[in-house]
């Protein structure tokens, strides 16, 4: 019988063929192009379909499966398949690294941005990165990559990687990654600066110890002037960070700004004057840094701001308790509300159980099944 889908044996010998570094490899045909995107799509789609399937039989009731004819035996190896494509993705990592050395800005800007979210919150592909000298890759892209999109990809990459990683946090210490960042703050790319603001953010809140680097490097009064800038996130984010150093009890000092206190002064009077002229709108835009203004002038200079004493820190519904926007109940009323809610309907007849079945399906089909890894079967 003619085996299904494509000719993965055949795809694999063609790969050795022009991987054994013959020097002049023939040009593929438009056939043979055609051939090997449509098995490379072809596979890409059924890895799909099958996580969105296995995250489906994940939804359904035990009740229900158990009417199916769904054994516990049949769900351990659903959940071993499913633990093998989680692994797969894993294991993307190390040839993906070599897409950062690719000539084409977009594709080295699109590899980094895949591993960011490969590695993100995910220990075991940090590790593999790591090991794979991919954190070298990444810095290096970063540095210096003559691509702005490309260094502001590899710098989420590696914010990625370090975070909760402590021995990518020290390789990070270790290659001057701090240089790196203070060169990203100072140039004109707004995306990228406030990456930057917020990868040192995290690090000094890490290891308040960071604090004396940053200050050695002049990092103060680069923040100083990123807080005047005319962008709302520049601002709050070079606060924070003046905020982290000014409340840094470690260099065994009370200046903890190194020097730079008196210019700090003048950049806080002029975002007080500035929010004095704010509408009622735009205040309430600005309200962390209202806030982070009024707190780095206590920490500075043991007093209020006059941004507290006239009534600009606290405004009329800042205190309300407005929820946020509920965009995930609708993917966990299914597996949680709804079980408990449906166990009557349950217990009718098979073919009512086939028909709900059957409608939930087609739902999900339309909407795009989630995979929610998290979610736990109910007893």
């Amino acid at each position: 019988m003619a085996k299904d889908g494509p000719d993965w044996d055949g795809l694999l010998k063609w790969s050795i063929a022009h991987s054994d570094g013959t020097p002049a490899p023939r040009a593929l045909s438009e056939e043979d192009r055609k051939w090997f995107m449509e098995a490379m799509q072809s596979q890409s789609v059924d890895v799909v379909k099958r996580m969105k399937e296995i995250t489906l039989v994940m939804q359904t009731p035990e009740q229900v499966l158990e009417a199916q004819g769904v054994t516990s035996a049949d769900i351990e190896d659903m959940l071993e398949e499913l633990q093998e494509h989680v692994e797969s993705i894993d294991m993307a990592n190390v040839p993906l690294l070599g897409y950062l050395k690719n000539s084409h800005a977009g594709i080295r800007a699109k590899a980094a941005e895949v591993i960011t979210t490969i590695v993100q919150n995910n220990p075991r592909s940090q590790q593999l990165v790591m090991e794979a000298n991919g954190f070298e890759a990444l810095l290096s892209h970063f540095a210096s990559d003559p691509d702005i999109t490309v260094r502001t990809k590899a710098l989420g990459a590696i914010s990625s990687l370090i975070r909760h990683n402590k021995p990518g946090i020290a390789a990070f210490r270790l290659a001057n990654g701090y240089a790196a960042l203070r060169d990203a703050l100072g140039s004109e790319n707004v995306r990228f600066q406030r990456k930057a603001l917020n990868l040192i953010d995290y690090l000094l809140h890490e290891n308040s110890s960071d604090c004396n680097v940053v200050r050695e490097l002049g990092f103060p009064r680069i923040m100083m002037h990123l807080a005047s800038k005319e962008d709302a996130g520049l601002r709050e984010g070079a606060l924070r960070g003046l905020l982290e150093l000014a409340e840094d009890k470690t260099g065994g000092g009370s200046d903890g700004l190194g020097g730079e206190d008196e210019k700090l002064k003048q950049v806080l009077e002029e975002r007080i004057k500035d929010i004095r002229l704010m509408s009622a709108a735009d205040l309430g835009a600005v309200r962390e840094e209202r806030h982070l203004v009024d707190s780095l002038w206590n920490a500075c200079y043991n007093e209020p701001s006059s941004l507290r004493e006239e009534g600009f820190l606290v405004l009329p519904g800042d205190d309300d308790d407005v929820p946020p926007p509920d965009v995930a109940s609708k993917h966990f009323e299914p597996p949680l509300r709804a079980w408990t809610a449906n166990q009557e309907d349950n217990k009718a007849p098979d073919t009512d159980t086939d028909t709900a079945n059957k409608e939930k399906e087609a739902e999900a089909e339309a909407e795009g099944t989630p995979l929610l890894l998290g979610f736990r079967s109910p007893a």
